[in-house]
């Protein structure tokens, strides 16, 4: 039977329950395959971008390290004080790189008041979640997940613009790689399972690998 009781002494930055020597290992090495993901992909990505997208996918490939320099930091940290800070800014992370990972998408819409509004909205949303994470992140909680959510599935509201400039491709990798996210949050929530930890990253990894090649795809592979 399937339990998503945390631990007792659970806190908003720690499950009460310390991971096994294995399971750090694991989960390091899901982060280090990530990273290793996104220097490539995105270092191609990088070096195929013209002066008028170099600005947008920076943007993108930054926050995507960030996410995964800063949650290998934190989840290998001992628990301490700095584990409580690096948890700060693990979560707002996530907001940042869902902002960046939507930026080189709607640049492709050009300047057009879809993309202006939707770029706004998307950006001002993170800001706020950021914002929480980083000021009161124990009376934000487990609402972050809709947030993150939300911002997240937002681009279906302007998904009729984007189908006109995309690949078919380009979405069906986009759809993909949001199902990826939302498939792992089940094992993110399941603390009780051993590894759950390493299963959710292995999620956020694919999801996020498959994002990048979807950002490649459309701003590099279907221009050759």
């Amino acid at each position: 039977m399937i339990t998503l009781t945390p631990y007792p002494d659970r806190t908003w930055w720690h499950r009460g329950k310390p991971y096994s020597r294995m399971e750090l290992i694991g989960d390091a090495a899901v982060h280090i395959v990530g990273l290793l993901v996104a220097l490539g992909l995105g270092g191609m990505l990088l070096a195929s971008s013209g002066i008028e997208t170099a600005l947008v996918v920076s943007v993108y490939v930054a926050s995507l390290l960030l996410v995964l320099s800063v949650s290998l930091a934190f989840n290998l940290a001992p628990v301490a004080p700095l584990k409580r800070l690096l948890a700060r800014f693990d979560q707002a992370a996530i907001f940042l790189l869902i902002a960046g990972t939507y930026t080189p998408l709607l640049a492709l819409l050009g300047d057009t008041p879809a993309s202006t509004l939707m770029l706004i909205a998307v950006w001002s949303a993170a800001m706020i979640g950021i914002g929480l994470k980083l000021i009161v992140p124990q009376h934000f909680g487990r609402l972050a997940l809709l947030l993150y959510l939300g911002i997240g599935w937002s681009g279906l509201l302007i998904f009729q613009s984007l189908a006109s400039v995309l690949p078919s491709s380009t979405l069906l990798l986009i759809i993909a790689g949001g199902v990826a996210y939302c498939s792992g949050i089940i094992f993110h929530l399941w603390e009780r399972l051993h590894f759950h930890n390493v299963i959710w990253h292995c999620f956020v990894v694919l999801g996020a690998s498959i994002h990048l090649w979807a950002v490649l795809d459309c701003m590099v592979l279907q221009r050759l």
